[in-house]
């Protein structure tokens, strides 16, 4: 990579950072088309979807989180030299992301009714969600496969394959949408149930590539992925004290994120519809965001692998100053244009309007936002991950507590509702520094 004396140039954080940035770009396309094409369909299918993304989200994270547990293993084991031992954690993680998604999938067929029954207001928005949940959920099997090819390449730094990888997918995704949504050549026009069966073929497309690329293009033999391991008990247990908290604290923070759609959905399907809008937008940031925060928490990981622990806090400060360059720029863009930005949501002339005020806000938070996920993933790289859940849980409680005010009790204007990610973001940077700073993660070992 390029490395020397243990630091990672701003070209060397750059070269691991794009390939991811664009993988998730293009991944976000997946919510943009389906939330552009839903916006033309009607309404209520725009504020459904918001919903169901978001449900669906809360599930996807356990497996998720999971994944992002082993990637920290593996770019430490990687960090040592040990290639083989990263394709060993990789073949177990699989084994165990797999049969987890099942379970999840039986319960959620079981149980999600009576959930989102509890859970939404309006009926038209209850059925529609629920329709796209149950036509997503298959997909989840893929989806929680492609976790951990992702967390083996993004854990041992060959990041270029994820922007191949999410190209193919995005464009599989807008095939497919395109034709069951609106039902083109010669099939039903599906709506919202179209963009859910579109969503989960999507991520078998995108499986399959990375089972491709992985034979024909990975070194299998250096890094034991030429056959597959068997699984074995220990070895996930082995995992565990770090993947379980990242499993817990990913799930419960999209549940928080869960938590305000249902206090907005309460509030009208007006309000749910610009905050899906609004949301939308946010995701096109947070992915650059995220980019940086997951090449963060791998380049620590490997850092201290290599034995450069003292090093890490000017990697932390370097990620930091890329971040905030690029996303400064797009929170001014986002300012400038946000009608022009709304407009390719939906055509409604009242609800681009009605959203221009919630997306100021919503850009705005990126300021603390920023500081905050780079500082905690840089937390979390270190492998302090039981730590990072803590941090984060405070985070989260005092979040919570905002929008049982602010939105539940007083029910404010929705572009109000969204400051409640200054308070998520300035809460979650301040705690992250402290412990940095504190150096009391530096003997940890994984």
């Amino acid at each position: 990579m390029g490395k020397t004396t243990g630091t990672y140039s701003y070209r060397n954080i750059w070269r691991v950072a794009y390939p991811i940035l664009i993988s998730l770009v293009m991944e976000q396309m997946i919510g943009l088309t389906d939330t552009a094409f839903l916006g033309r369909v009607g309404e209520v299918e725009l504020g459904a979807s918001a919903i169901a993304i978001v449900y669906y989200m809360v599930l996807f994270m356990i497996g998720f989180g999971f994944s992002l547990g082993a990637q920290i293993i593996i770019g430490r084991r990687n960090g040592e030299g040990n290639f083989r031992e990263t394709g060993r954690l990789f073949w177990n993680g699989l084994y165990f992301v797999l049969g987890l998604s099942g379970i999840i999938i039986l319960l959620s067929e079981l149980l999600s009714p009576s959930l989102m029954k509890l859970m939404v207001s309006s009926k038209a928005i209850y059925e529609a969600a629920l329709s796209y949940v149950r036509w997503r959920l298959p997909g989840m099997v893929f989806a929680f496969a492609t976790t951990m090819f992702r967390a083996f390449y993004v854990g041992t730094t060959q990041t270029k394959t994820l922007t191949f990888n999410s190209v193919v997918m995005v464009l599989s995704n807008v095939i497919f949408n395109y034709i069951l949504i609106f039902g083109k050549l010669g099939l039903p026009a599906l709506g919202i149930t179209g963009a859910a069966i579109g969503s989960s073929l999507a991520e078998l497309v995108s499986l399959i590539f990375f089972v491709i690329y992985t034979r024909t293009s990975c070194d299998r033999k250096k890094y034991g992925l030429d056959k597959a391991a068997r699984f074995e008990v220990s070895c996930v247990s082995s995992m565990m004290p770090v993947c379980s908290w990242t499993m817990i604290q990913h799930t419960v923070s999209i549940t928080t994120w869960f938590i305000f759609f249902m206090y907005i959905e309460h509030l009208g399907e007006r309000a749910l519809a610009i905050s899906n809008i609004t949301r939308s937008i946010s995701g096109l940031m947070w992915v650059v965001l995220s980019a940086f925060s997951a090449t963060c928490s791998t380049l620590v990981s490997n850092m201290i692998g290599e034995g450069h622990t003292e090093k890490v806090m000017s990697l932390v400060k370097r990620v930091l100053k890329l971040s905030y360059g690029i996303l400064c720029i797009m929170i001014a863009l986002v300012c400038i244009f946000p009608e022009a930005i709304a407009r390719i949501y939906t055509d409604i002339p009242d609800l681009i309007r009605d959203s221009v005020p919630a997306i100021i806000v919503m850009t705005s938070a990126y300021l603390l936002n920023v500081g905050g996920q780079i500082f905690f993933q840089a937390v979390s790289g270190t492998g302090s991950t039981k730590t990072a859940f803590k941090l984060e849980m405070i985070a989260l409680a005092f979040y919570l507590i905002y929008c049982t005010i602010i939105i539940g009790m007083m029910k404010t204007d929705v572009a109000i509702c969204w400051t409640a990610e200054h308070v998520y973001g300035g809460i979650l940077m301040l705690c992250s520094w402290i412990y940095l700073r504190s150096g009391r993660w530096k003997n940890r070992q994984i």
